[in-house]
């Protein structure tokens, strides 16, 4: 019997991710910094390497520079070499906006070329913006031996959180008699990660039917469910999708939570390019000085902590002073905190300076929504871009945004109120 071939990895990682709002500003939202060292994309490749995939591409296209530099030739990962290796897709652009790609199955239609010029007998597609860890090759198994033209990996989920899902109703023997895409009013809690298997001949022949249908959850599972073998494959450890402030936030806050279901990265195999997410040799381990004050926090190399830190997440090179507080929050790469400043219920962006006495995250409960983002900052979260510079003695309060590289010169006064941007 002919051995299988080897599936070939396709990751999708060209959505702009508007949702989080400034933090893909400078970046395409893969390259968001995760848990101190690591970018989101890390996850998706590692979860390839570890299964013992070798061929990977990734689709990207909104602000791809910081990605297409930390994926590099992909060695961190194990992807060089004669046999192996990842390959950067981004779209065919030409001189219309349909150029760009327009959705999941629209992304895959323009680079059928690179899949041909790769030949398999499956293709595995991921998402390059969710946090879990997956050996994909029981995924793969499951797949083949239901004889599928599709799998659909699934989880159950809340169901609060449902409708932000395509959803599946599944028979008795696993495969998918019906699905909706974000339901208002969901008739089951199985949602769709976004991640699936198809026979390669098979998506050849789905993706060219119809030119016009551009997304997998909207337009191609919905088509193909009602006439071929698509499979839902359980999934029930660890995972969730980081495209929201408030998720991506969660997500940390599970990292460092002792009840979590997250153990470590490092146990879940998890790799970076240690040159471009700040664990270069220039940073020392990290200090703590004489009545500083840490607990269930993450601190990376670099740092130095006079001051408090409480449930936080710091990057290589945060600077806490004395007196400074830090609480509930995510700090990026370089920051400096300095004394009596407060940072409570935030996401601080790289090279942010909060000066002496200034108060980030001000007043209690969640807050007024953010005025001009009221679907992105609702539940209290305060956003400061990178490389901000906030003036000594600044209150800001609940759902606020400062956009990246303001100047002390765009602080009208030093009050900002729930809901205010900068």
């Amino acid at each position: 019997m002919k051995e299988p071939r080897d599936p070939l990895v396709l990751i999708l990682a060209g959505g702009v991710g508007t949702r989080l709002n400034i933090l893909v500003k400078p970046r395409a939202k893969p390259a968001v910094p995760f848990a101190g060292i690591y970018r989101i994309i890390d996850f998706s490749l590692s979860n390839a390497m570890n299964s013992g995939l070798s061929q990977v591409g990734v689709l990207t296209q909104y602000k791809p520079l910081s990605l297409m530099n930390h994926i590099g030739t992909g060695e961190p990962w194990d992807f060089s070499g004669r046999t192996r290796g990842v390959k950067i897709l981004p779209p065919s652009t030409g001189f219309r906006d349909a150029d760009w790609y327009r959705g999941t199955a629209d992304a895959i239609r323009q680079n059928l070329t690179f899949v041909k010029a790769h030949p398999s007998d499956e293709v595995v597609i991921l998402s390059g913006d969710h946090v879990y860890q997956m050996d994909l090759v029981p995924l793969i198994d499951f797949h083949r031996r239901r004889r599928a033209d599709a799998t659909v990996a699934m989880m159950v989920v809340d169901e609060s959180q449902i409708h932000q899902f395509g959803t599946g109703i599944t028979d008795d023997s696993g495969r998918i008699v019906e699905w909706e895409e974000k339901p208002e009013k969901p008739r089951t809690n199985l949602a769709s990660m976004g991640i699936y298997v198809f026979n390669t001949p098979y998506l050849l022949d789905l993706l060219a039917e119809d030119r016009e249908e551009v997304d997998f959850g909207i337009h191609l599972i919905p088509r193909a469910i009602g006439r071929d073998q698509i499979f839902a494959y359980p999934f029930e450890a660890y995972w969730r999708d980081v495209g929201t402030v408030d998720s991506y936030w969660q997500a940390h806050m599970d990292l460092i939570d002792d009840h979590s279901s997250i153990p470590s990265l490092e146990s879940w195999g998890v790799r970076t390019n240690i040159e471009t997410t700040g664990m270069v040799a220039d940073y020392t381990p990290a200090e703590f000085s004489a009545g500083s004050r840490v607990s269930r926090s993450l601190i990376s190399a670099g740092c130095i902590i006079q001051g408090t830190v409480v449930n936080s997440v710091l990057s290589p090179g945060v600077i806490v002073k004395r007196g400074a507080e830090v609480r509930d929050s995510i700090i990026f790469h370089d920051c400096r905190i300095e004394q009596g400043a407060t940072v409570d219920y935030a996401i601080v962006d790289k090279k942010v300076k909060i000066n002496r006495g200034a108060t980030v995250g001000q007043g209690e409960g969640t807050g007024t929504a953010n005025r001009l983002y009221p679907k992105h900052l609702s539940c209290g979260i305060t956003l400061v871009g990178k490389e901000a510079v906030l003036p000594a003695g600044l209150e800001v309060g609940r759902n606020c945004i400062i956009q990246p590289w303001s100047g002390m010169e765009k602080f009208k006064s030093l009050k900002l109120a729930d809901g205010d941007t900068v």
